[in-house]
C-alpha cells in the first residue's frame, strides 16, 4: 500500500514527480483532459468503458511538476471477450510540458504498476505509432470489438503476462467496481411547504 503512494522523481534537469492521484488532483485533472481533448471527450467511445466506474485500484497516477498537475493517466478493469485485462486512458499531458518525456514516463510508470500487480494485459486505443514504442500492436486484438465506432489499426494491447490474450474474442465490456452517486446535498422539503 505504501508504494502506490510514493512519489518517483523521474527526471533532475527538469524535475516532474509521478504519484497516485489524489482527491486534490481531480479537478486539475478534469481541466487537463478538457484542454487535451475537448468538451467532446465524453463522447468518445472508450468514455463508455469508464462510465459510472472506479479506476482499477492502485491503477491511475498523477504527473507533478512544481507542485502543479501537467500529467495524468488511469487504467480500468476490463473483460476483453471473457479475458480479464485493464483499459488505458486517457493519457493527457498539459501541453507546455510535452517536451520534458511526461507522458512516456507516466506510461512506463503505469504499465510497471500494473505488471507489479499482477494483471497480464492492457489494452488502448490510440496512435500506433506512439504507443508501439512500449510494446502495443494490433496482434492481440484483431478479434476484438469496442462498444462503438472505432478504427482497428487504433485498438491496440501489449501482454505483461505471455499469453494472457491468447483467447481473446469479442467485446470488450467494463468490470471495474462502480462509483458510488453523490447523495443529494438536501433532504426533500417536508410536503406541507413543497410547491404543487
Amino acid at each position: 500500500m505504501a508504494a502506490q503512494n510514493k512519489i518517483v522523481t523521474v527526471s533532475d534537469a527538469a524535475p516532474f514527480a509521478i504519484r497516485a492521484e489524489r482527491a486534490s488532483d481531480v479537478r486539475a485533472r478534469e481541466a487537463l483532459l478538457d484542454a487535451s481533448f475537448g468538451e467532446g471527450r465524453h463522447a468518445r467511445t472508450c468514455q463508455r468503458l469508464r462510465d459510472g466506474r472506479l479506476p482499477a485500484a492502485g491503477l491511475a497516477f498523477t504527473a507533478v511538476h512544481r507542485h502543479r498537475v501537467v500529467g495524468t493517466v488511469r487504467l480500468w478493469h476490463v473483460s476483453a471477450g471473457g479475458i480479464p485485462a485493464l483499459m488505458l486512458g486517457p493519457l493527457a499531458v498539459d501541453t507546455a510540458h510535452r517536451s520534458l518525456g511526461i507522458g512516456a514516463a507516466l506510461m512506463r510508470h503505469a504499465l510497471a504498476a500494473a505488471a507489479a500487480r499482477g494483471h497480464g494485459a492492457v489494452i488502448l486505443r490510440g496512435e500506433p505509432a506512439y504507443y508501439a514504442r512500449f510494446g502495443f500492436s494490433t496482434a492481440r486484438t484483431g478479434d476484438l470489438a469496442l462498444p462503438g465506432p472505432f478504427e482497428r489499426e487504433r485498438l491496440l494491447a501489449v501482454e505483461l503476462r505471455p499469453g494472457a490474450l491468447d483467447e481473446a474474442s469479442g467485446m470488450i465490456v467494463a468490470t471495474g467496481h462502480k462509483a458510488r452517486r453523490p447523495r443529494h446535498r438536501h433532504a426533500p422539503a417536508p410536503a406541507a411547504t413543497r410547491a404543487a
